[in-house]
């Protein structure tokens, strides 16, 4: 397998109110923080981001119309759109910290025909922000 061959699925679950276009829209928004972790994707990587909301579980039931008097109209909360910005910046922050998460958290381990792939030295990674002044 050619270097960056790998794959990323991320999925975004929120209770806010969000339409459809809404969750495709913070979909979109993955790529951000992953891009913040110094990842630029390769031509072999398979990535698959989805996003979705809770809210509303009785909207868009897409029922078959009764003539029983009731409404003909469904409704449904929903955030505007020109409120996004601040479920944008989430979505990155929250994509940046779960890759930071797995880095940092991994264990040294050996697969199949005795491949072996190190964890990241914790110690050097603090070393080295601590020389930029990243960390004190």
């Amino acid at each position: 397998m050619p270097p960056g061959a790998g794959s990323v699925i991320v999925v975004v679950a929120t209770d806010a109110p969000l339409l459809p276009g809404q969750c495709k829209a913070l979909a979109r928004r993955v790529t951000l923080g992953l891009a913040r972790t110094g990842t630029t994707g390769s031509h072999f990587s398979g990535d698959l981001f989805l996003a979705f909301s809770t809210a509303n579980p009785s909207a868009l039931t897409s029922t078959f119309p009764e003539n029983d008097g009731s409404a003909p109209y469904e409704s449904m909360r929903f955030v505007p759109w020109g409120r996004m910005d601040p479920f944008y910046g989430a979505v990155v922050e929250s994509v940046e910290e779960a890759v930071l998460n797995v880095l940092t958290g991994a264990e040294p381990m050996t697969g199949r025909a005795g491949h072996h792939v190190p964890a990241l030295p914790l110690d050097r990674v603090t070393e080295l922000l601590a020389a930029r002044g990243a960390v004190s």
